[in-house]
């Protein structure tokens, strides 16, 4: 019986190096580190949602700008213009990160929209999701 072989990064096989640098920069000596790809991973896709198109310096396509867009009027043809800017931005930035849900939901009274994204990563069993409040 046939079965698919998962790829394992062999930095995951070094438990005590460190990858990343995780989200928020709250740590004793400012930055909590990653070990694991996964959580590197999940800290890029919240970093590059949360940076707005021309906020890098030397990078100023980098960053999804989503937040202007998330608080304009939602009508489903708005919903589906930001989950293609979404799918697209991922295929460019994240070639391996693949969405398998994208949900936008917006809650009018307290002035804030829910994104969350559920992904996978090509070649691997790391399966994920990033769930983001933006509030106005």
């Amino acid at each position: 019986m046939p079965f698919e072989v998962k790829k394992i990064a062999p930095i995951d096989l070094q438990p005590s190096r460190a990858v990343g640098v995780k989200l928020p920069f709250s740590g004793a000596a400012v930055f909590n580190q990653t070990y694991q790809s996964k959580d590197a991973i999940k800290t890029n896709l919240i970093n590059y949602f949360l940076t707005y198109r021309g906020e890098r310096y030397f990078n100023p396509t980098f960053g999804n700008g989503i937040q202007k867009e998330l608080f304009e009027i939602m009508t489903k043809d708005k919903i589906k213009q930001i989950d293609s800017q979404i799918r697209r931005d991922l295929a460019y930035y994240f070639p391996r990160v693949l969405a398998h849900e994208i949900n936008t939901v917006g809650i009018p009274d307290e002035h804030t929209v829910q994104f969350s994204l559920k992904y996978s990563v090509k070649d691997t069993n790391i399966e994920d999701e990033v769930i983001i409040n933006f509030e106005q």
